[in-house]
């Protein structure tokens, strides 16, 4: 996965928040199993934390004179991207963008865009408060993606994906699908109480995936409003096998094996690691969002 060194990258388009705290400290979801049900219950869920009963509020961060260095001042090139994981996810939100944009200029459509908001430890956002330990998500509230950059250690150490630049950014576009949906109306299905292997709540997920997949085969081929030539430069086999990989790790019937020791299909929200790289690999077989429709 490589990016045009001397890209200029768009950091308008990502809010950096680490480092920052909620007013007051509060802690919405603790650490332990509390902190574990919520991430395996609530990992990629495409809503917010206040779907997931976990927090009561929605403050928005502080800066605190302990913050993280802002993107706006590190990531300013492709090159940068190519070096820095933060940049890296700042130029793939770029990319992504500029993809979506395009596809829905080519309908006769109007995209509108989605900040990622780039956090540590916890967030306020319009569907409320929430700790790292719900992973990330999408906001409809607020039409923001939510991303703690530890994510992509736990994925690899903790759900036993290979790992790789592509799988990172595979997370991020599947979040943006979630964003295409609250676009087209199509979220808000998932919201409807049920669960289970053939549930809207799985079948949005495997759409967002899909979505995903449709952008990885055209990144390398959507010019950059900037410079007119494509952001993303390479991407490689390799790099799609990180992704379906990452994929097959949030698998409903992965997570269960690995920390409650039995699949349980009645309560599935998300899809096997079957279906999810399925539908990842559908969209970038065809490339064809129209192929993307999994709830027929």
């Amino acid at each position: 996965m490589q990016f045009d060194d001397d890209a200029e990258l768009d950091t308008s388009e990502v809010r950096d928040v680490r480092g920052s705290r909620i007013p007051g400290g509060r802690r919405t979801v603790g650490g332990g199993i509390v902190g574990l049900i919520a991430l395996v219950l609530g990992l990629f869920l495409g809503v917010g934390p206040e779907q997931l009963g976990l927090s009561s509020g929605g403050e928005d961060p502080v800066a605190s004179s302990s913050s993280a260095a802002q993107v706006d001042r590190r990531c300013r090139t492709g090159a940068d991207a190519n070096a820095r994981e933060d940049c890296r996810i700042v130029a793939v939100v770029n990319s992504l963008q500029d993809y979506w944009r395009a596809e829905y200029a080519r309908r006769g459509g109007r995209y509108g865009d989605a900040r990622t908001v780039m956090f540590s430890e916890r967030v306020g956002t319009a569907c409320g408060a929430a700790s790292s330990a719900v992973g990330p998500f999408y906001c409809p509230g607020d039409r923001q993606v939510y991303l703690d950059l530890g994510f992509f250690e736990d994925l690899r150490t903790r759900f036993g994906a290979g790992g790789g630049p592509f799988a990172q950014a595979y997370v991020v576009a599947h979040e943006y699908g979630h964003h295409v949906q609250n676009l087209m109306g199509t979220l808000g299905r998932a919201q409807d109480g049920r669960t289970g292997a053939g549930s809207n709540a799985v079948r949005v997920e495997l759409q967002a995936d899909c979505y995903a997949g449709v952008w990885a085969r055209h990144a390398t081929a959507t010019p950059d409003e900037r410079t007119g030539r494509p952001l993303l430069t390479r991407l490689t086999d390799a790099d799609i096998q990180d992704g379906l990989s990452a994929a097959a790790a949030v698998g409903d019937d992965r997570i269960q094996e690995r920390f409650q020791g039995r699949v349980t299909p009645e309560n599935w929200t998300h899809g096997s690691a079957a279906q999810r790289q399925q539908w990842f690999y559908t969209g970038y077989r065809t490339g064809d969002m129209a192929r993307c429709d999994t709830f027929r």
